[in-house]
């Protein structure tokens, strides 16, 4: 499927102080405006939410969040969203970006970033449509003109990543191990493939035997759907088998329980440095937990 969006404004993204009163007199509706939108996307199409919180998050990572993932190659360079690391975003996100430039540009043309839109979108996926945090965002945002695809590789965590490269990354970024645990909630909502997880299914770390800190009936249910050679490249794997569409603290009580889907996921019980967090979470709500919308609305200002 082709990923295309509406034309963002070409700017300077040269720096500057966010605010919530950004577009307060130039269109004040602006979050009205991409409510509806990811409301509908959501009722149509719900991997539309962890597709387009993780086009957030890959955007942000690798840098600051200016839109470069919606960049196309050309003859002359290679950008961000044809690496490796960015091939399997999911179209929905795209499209929910697309859909809501369309209408915000009916309402106010000129004038709102895509930036701003993707970061909007992402946090009513996270509160309005699954039930998360609320947390404000904070906006006036610029889109960016350059993606380099040398920015990727060692910006963005992998399946397999160490939690000390975890952690490291987050602090890059002013994070900390509790807005990793926090932010890592995220895959409390979506899907991963296969190819993502194999290893620990059948040869973890060169021992050729299923990762031993893997829940039994997860890794026999994971092996009927990814064998080790020749499976479909299509299938997918919920992160949170419990409730895979509610941003809800299942995926905390199931990585207490070895369902962890990805090596990454499982290690924030395992180290002894966020497993206490993890501890606690499955005791709250996620709606009015403190720490996780404390979390969420540092990432959304880390720029």
């Amino acid at each position: 499927m082709v990923r295309r969006v509406l034309r963002c404004r070409e700017e300077d993204p040269t720096r500057h102080p966010l605010s919530l009163d950004f577009y307060a007199k130039t269109c004040p509706q602006l979050d009205q405006f991409v409510a509806s939108v990811t409301r509908q996307q959501f009722q149509t199409s719900p991997v539309s939410s962890p597709a387009t919180i993780r086009l957030f998050f890959h955007d942000c990572f690798v840098g600051v969040s200016r839109t470069t993932l919606l960049l196309e190659s050309s003859r002359f360079s290679t950008v961000e969203r044809d690496m490796p690391e960015n091939r399997n975003l999911g179209p929905e996100g795209f499209e929910t970006i697309n859909q809501a430039k369309a209408l915000v540009e009916s309402k106010c043309p000129g004038v709102v970033s895509c930036a701003d839109i993707l970061a909007i979108a992402a946090r009513d996926f996270v509160h309005l449509v699954c039930g998360g945090p609320y947390y404000a965002v904070k906006k006036g945002r610029r889109d960016s003109r350059v993606s380099q695809a040398a920015w990727v590789k060692f910006n963005l965590p992998r399946s397999n990543s160490t939690m000390d490269e975890l952690i490291g990354l987050f602090a890059k970024k002013g994070l900390s191990q509790e807005d990793l645990v926090a932010l890592s909630g995220a895959h409390t909502i979506g899907f991963s493939h296969c190819h993502h997880f194999l290893g620990r299914l059948y040869d973890f770390q060169g021992t050729r035997r299923p990762d031993p800190a893997i829940n039994p009936r997860l890794l026999k249910a994971l092996q009927m759907s990814c064998p080790p050679y020749g499976g479909n490249t299509d299938v997918v794997a919920p992160f949170d088998v419990q409730t895979p569409f509610s941003f809800d603290h299942a995926y905390y009580g199931n990585l207490q329980s070895q369902m962890g889907l990805l090596l990454t996921d499982q290690a924030l019980f395992l180290d002894p440095r966020t497993r206490p967090v993890v501890q606690t979470w499955p005791r709250t709500r996620p709606s009015s937990s403190r720490p996780l919308r404390r979390g969420w609305t540092r990432w959304a200002r880390s720029e």
